[in-house]
């Protein structure tokens, strides 16, 4: 335990300040996301144009290539989110067993195309679970930012592989952070359902 302890220690001593930011704002993107604060993907936009860089340098280029998509699904959050004088804000509700097998079919045929690409060429330490995370994190930040309820499952299993990833790959600072976002997730499925079941209750009552 003495020796994980100090190499740890040492790899704390080592994160890059680019790391440190990225994993405070990424933090600071989820939070507001569960409060379902339009700011969110303002920091979300942040923290994945410094994680494109964290990735590469760390030779995990399918997790870099993916901060590339978010910033454009950042962009889009924020546009979807608005509310203004003749648009309602969007509801959270729930996404269908079918779209979500559909993702999960998607995502794992193309972690496989993309993990024999990568080890291929030799490109990634752990290019099937680099893969898997990556594709999978693509359709859980879609159903994010149509406020589907269920990404939040989706992000109990994501979060755990690349914290797993981040873990191999001495990246801690940011492994930690993984973990966090392990107990937000679950924070952010009883804020989601909570907010639901209350829009729910009163469109019954005015019904």
């Amino acid at each position: 335990m003495s020796a994980l302890a100090a190499a740890i220690a040492a790899a704390w001593r080592a994160t890059s300040t680019s790391e440190f930011v990225a994993a405070a704002l990424g933090f600071a993107y989820v939070v507001l996301v569960i409060r379902q604060h339009r700011a969110g993907w303002l920091a979300a936009l942040a923290s994945t144009a410094l994680y494109l860089q964290v990735f590469a340098v760390a030779r995990l280029y399918m997790q870099a290539a993916l901060q590339g998509y978010y910033v454009a699904v950042a962009a889009y959050g924020w546009w979807a989110w608005r509310r203004t004088g003749t648009t309602a804000p969007l509801a959270v509700t729930r996404a269908s067993g079918r779209l979500q097998l559909a993702g999960l079919a998607a995502a794992l045929v193309a972690a496989a195309l993309s993990a024999w690409w990568l080890a291929a060429g030799d490109a990634s330490p752990a290019p099937f679970l680099d893969a898997l995370t990556t594709w999978a994190s693509v359709f859980a930040t879609w159903l994010q930012a149509r406020k589907k309820l269920d990404n939040w499952a989706w992000w109990l299993a994501i979060d755990t592989l690349i914290a797993l990833l981040c873990w191999q790959q001495r990246l801690y600072l940011s492994m930690i952070l993984y973990i966090l976002y392990l107990g937000l997730a679950a924070i952010g499925w009883r804020s989601w359902y909570r907010d639901m079941q209350s829009a729910a209750g009163t469109r019954g009552a005015g019904g």
